[in-house]
């Protein structure tokens, strides 16, 4: 049974916890869905405030460690053309 969280409750560590319980496809497939609405935040942040320069996505993501590697990457699309073939 699912349990309710509120607003106030969720955390930015719950929610890592959570995505690192994630296939690694599904963990892409997160990325893929977040990065342009945090785009589109930024820039909308950047039209109210235009004095401030935009940091690169890469750079505001820098504290979570290492990219993948080109081994890592190559097998979550390999897994995500192999699970888009069964869909």
């Amino acid at each position: 049974m699912d349990t309710m969280i509120s607003v106030d409750e969720i955390t930015l560590e719950h929610v890592l916890s959570l995505a690192q319980q994630l296939r690694p496809v599904d963990q892409v497939r997160l990325i893929a869905r977040l990065v342009p609405k945090v785009e589109r935040a930024l820039d909308a942040a950047a039209s109210v405030t235009p004095g401030l320069a935009r940091k690169p996505l890469r750079r505001l993501l820098a504290d979570l460690g290492s990219a993948p590697s080109a081994e890592e990457i190559d097998e979550v699309q390999n897994e995500m053309r192999a699970t888009f073939a069964e869909e």
